[in-house]
């Protein structure tokens, strides 16, 4: 304190007599915008690389009045050991931050403490739309810019009088929002959509919608046009053991997809398809390393057989934990030879940066005394969450190397091991004790959690594109080169965490992130219990390159933030191929 003191003693001094010297150097004070709340939106993520907040706004929220309430702030020290929230308190904004904003427009702000970080808060805001008319093929189309929709009939209908059977351009009705159509639907009904040059029938009338919402009327075009395609095959993208398949047909007949195994053979009906106007899909339980013919039909037409041969299924090397050697002093999820070299190693812990003092500061090791009931195996994970040199190590297993130690107290671990399959969810069977919060090292991204708060556990798993060079860092926060020029990642190991530097921490959002799934943990789990996380996928044509699976027994450890208390038992990884319609 008496430090902190000094530094703004100093400060005024010079601000009051510019005459008189000054050489104590100001703490290097990071400042961040942790939290966002207030009506009718989530916050959607905090980007501290780019100082971005995004918040997600409900459709039915007005984006030009967006109700701030409160904005939360996090500090780091980078060179002194104060505590952070002497700091916390002397953050100065260039705005008020709390009110109602148009947020079409990112709101700029710098927070200053000692230096000046520049932040700007953005909004997004999704709107499902919709255009469907008797007899439509496929799916409509919305061209936001220029606010026109399309919607695409048989070459040979009558577009004179069309039939719109669902419309919806703007927000859906609410308690307090409504929106409404000028000419109403059935007006727009009755109104002629053909095309004005006989000659050209590709062409099409365009009739004017006003669409009212919050006070503003938006105009829209819609066309109603023809098309040739009368059924066709959009997608059949093959993994290991499903097929995901979409397809285009006229809206109102009978449509869906056949299957044969091989190229030769009888054709089958593709179950539970999914119809929704002129489009269709379905997941299709397949074999692994199998050729199947896929072909959609609408009515009495059928598209051309398209050929795929699905993927091989494999699972991750050590998935019933029981490899582990001890070269040295830390427990190791893998084996080592003689020399204590490691063995094929693909597992990894935070063991190599907590053991430097003893035995017992291992939080990870290998469990004989518990093992999960009809286990084939004799061992299973413990992740014990632990108090070492000043700091929370918390208990964790992952997917990757541990690179080494920084400063003493902070880590750098490499996450991710090549992997180019798809799997659709990760199995695996776990014990937790969960804990109250006993250290706090820094405030979690969004959150303000106090001691005596519930401590989280987290399991989750991810495929991505990443690379070394993108994802591997080579220079610390501060802008130092730490590693001869070179990422700390490798082509094997490509993602780099480093705990002095949240804007390396992992983001499941991140732009090169193609799968996730994920299962926190808000209550102690007694009993041994299988759980199914299911992965979700951004696109289905989509590969990765690495696959991560990252174990904690504090969800907010690379923060030090958790419990002395808190353990995880894991054990029996088992990727899933095929479809997953839910969790345990």
């Amino acid at each position: 304190m008496k430090r902190l003191l000094t530094y703004l003693l100093a400060g005024t001094a010079l601000l009051t007599a510019s005459c008189i010297d000054n050489d104590l150097p100001y703490p290097t004070v990071e400042v961040a915008i942790n939290n966002v709340q207030g009506e009718g939106f989530t916050l959607a993520g905090i980007d501290p690389t780019t100082r971005t907040v995004t918040l997600a706004l409900d459709e039915a929220t007005d984006i030009q009045n967006v109700h701030i309430d409160e904005v939360t702030y996090s500090v780091t020290p980078h060179n002194t050991n104060i505590d952070p929230q002497i700091f916390r308190d002397n953050i100065r904004t260039s705005r008020e931050l709390t009110g109602t904003f148009d947020l079409r427009t990112p709101l700029y702000v710098t927070l200053s403490l000692y230096q000046d970080y520049d932040w700007q808060i953005v909004a997004t805001q999704t709107i499902s739309r919709s255009f469907q008319v008797e007899g439509q093929i496929g799916a409509p189309e919305f061209d936001l810019d220029n606010r026109i929709a399309t919607a695409y009939v048989a070459k040979d209908a009558d577009r004179s009088h069309v039939t719109i059977t669902e419309l919806k351009l703007g927000p859906a009705d609410t308690e307090s929002v409504t929106t409404t159509y000028s000419p109403s639907i059935d007006e727009l009904s009755t109104m002629d959509y053909s095309s004005p040059d006989a000659e050209d029938p590709t062409l099409g009338t365009p009739h004017f919608v006003d669409v009212s919402c919050h006070g503003r009327t938006e105009r829209w075009l819609l066309y109603v046009l023809p098309t040739d395609k009368t059924v066709s095959t959009e997608a059949c993208d093959a993994w290991s053991g499903v097929v995901w398949l979409r397809g285009s047909g006229i809206a109102g007949l009978e449509m869906g997809f056949r299957y044969r195994v091989g190229t030769d053979g009888e054709w089958a009906e593709v179950p539970d398809v999914e119809i929704n106007g002129g489009t269709f899909s379905a997941a299709f339980p397949a074999e692994p390393q199998t050729t199947y013919q896929f072909k959609s039909y609408c009515g009495n037409e059928e598209s051309a057989p398209t050929t795929v041969t699905t993927e091989a299924v494999e699972q991750l090397p050590n998935s019933g934990m029981e490899e582990w050697s001890k070269p040295k002093n830390p427990w190791l999820p893998y084996l080592s030879d003689e020399a204590g070299l490691p063995i094929s190693p693909f597992w990894a812990t935070g063991n190599n940066g907590s053991t430097a003092i003893g035995d017992k500061f291992n939080v990870t090791t290998p469990d004989k005394t518990d093992i999960r009931p009809g286990s084939s195996g004799t061992k299973s994970a413990k992740l014990a969450t632990t108090y070492v040199l000043m700091k929370l190590a918390a208990g964790n297993l992952f997917t990757g190397n541990f690179f080494g130690i920084r400063n003493t107290t902070h880590g750098i671990v490499n996450f991710g091991r090549p992997f180019t399959l798809r799997p659709t969810a990760l199995c695996v069977w776990v014990k937790y004790n969960l804990g109250n919060i006993s250290h706090i090292g820094s405030q979690p991204t969004g959150m303000q959690l106090q001691k005596g708060d519930p401590d989280n556990g987290i399991i989750y798993v991810a495929l991505g594109t990443w690379t070394k060079e993108k994802y591997g860092m080579g220079k610390d926060g501060a802008g130092d080169d730490q590693n001869g020029g070179q990422p700390f990642g490798s082509d094997a190991c490509p993602v780099s965490i480093d705990t002095r530097d949240v804007k390396t921490f992992f983001n499941p959002k991140g732009e090169d992130v193609i799968g996730y799934g994920e299962h926190i943990f808000t209550e102690s789990v007694d009993k041994w219990t299988q759980l199914t996380i299911p992965i979700e996928y951004v696109s289905t044509d989509k590969k990765p390159t690495h696959i991560m699976v990252v174990c904690s027994a504090s969800r907010w450890g690379d923060y030090f933030t958790g419990s002395t208390q808190s353990v995880m038992w894991v054990d029996d990884f088992e990727l899933i191929y095929t479809p997953v319609t839910g969790s345990n």
